[in-house]
């Protein structure tokens, strides 16, 4: 895959395409606090297709949001459309990973005249909250944001540290965190930091309810295939995914064995269950 960027109104997107013109269009997006390399061990098992993976905006290489922003699926979901646009594309299929796939479902629900089909790996739709946490989330996000500006960034010396860092937080092995790594951070006076933004650490300030996300769902009306990994994630239990994934009126679940980053460390099994799908 090769670099390239687009300019949008929010500023630069980064990202990194496998250069397969006229081929089927995928736009894939990666998952929350990662970036495009997230799809560089998928994408010599897509060649298939013009694969391109671009850097959410705050993540690796993208421009950081204004100050006085807020990241939001509802921003990002335009800030793709945007990136859509500027590669000249008008329908395309998506490929998501985590909080990527979540916003994947979004933009397959409010703009099905542009997405012809969707992939989604350990999400769909986005995460809920109790109607009765509503208060409490809001004081937790503004009393975070207005912390923020007091905290300072880790200084790494090397790579090194940096990388095993990410592999204790998301158990990756060396070779996968290395890549998300290396693309997502900054050289500075005495070794590296995070390029992400730090408002993404930042808890939501409002999130949909459960009946809000099913009625989301109901409403992807492309095809859709659901990956999942077994064992399934604490904050979507697999009652709930298969639950969600019931709804899609066209829509097909498929479970690996893996952890949550199956479709980088296990590339192969994952290619295997939606080869052909795009072209479909």
């Amino acid at each position: 895959m090769h670099e390239f960027a687009v300019r949008t109104p929010l500023g630069a997107i980064a990202g990194l395409r496998n250069g397969r013109e006229g081929a089927p269009r995928v736009l894939a997006l990666h998952g929350w606090l990662d970036n495009a390399a997230s799809f560089v061990p998928l994408a010599p098992y897509l060649d298939d297709v013009d694969l391109v993976a671009i850097d959410l905006p705050g993540h690796g290489r993208s421009a950081h949001l204004p100050p006085g922003a807020d990241y939001s699926f509802a921003g990002a979901l335009n800030t793709v459309l945007d990136a859509a646009d500027a590669l000249g594309w008008d329908r395309f299929a998506l490929l998501g990973h985590s909080m990527g796939a979540g916003i994947a479902s979004l933009i397959a629900a409010a703009c099905p005249q542009r997405i012809e089909r969707g992939v989604f790996i350990e999400a769909l739709g986005a995460l809920a909250e109790d109607v009765d946490r509503t208060v409490s989330r809001m004081r937790e996000a503004v009393a975070a944001t207005r912390a923020l500006p007091g905290k300072r960034l880790r200084v790494f010396p090397t790579l090194e540290p940096a990388i095993r860092a990410r592999m204790q937080a998301n158990q990756l092995s060396e070779p996968v965190a290395r890549l998300l790594v290396e693309r997502g951070v900054d050289a500075v006076e005495g070794g590296y930091v995070w390029s992400s933004d730090p408002r993404l650490t930042l808890p939501t300030m409002t999130r949909m309810t459960e009946a809000q996300i099913a009625d989301l769902v109901r409403g992807i009306e492309c095809p859709a295939r659901v990956i999942f990994a077994d064992p399934a994630q604490t904050y979507l239990p697999d009652p709930l995914r298969r639950a969600r994934a019931a709804l899609l009126p066209q829509g097909e679940l498929i479970v690996l064995a893996g952890g949550h980053h199956l479709h980088m460390e296990q590339p192969r099994q994952v290619a295997a269950a939606i080869t052909g799908f795009f072209h479909a």
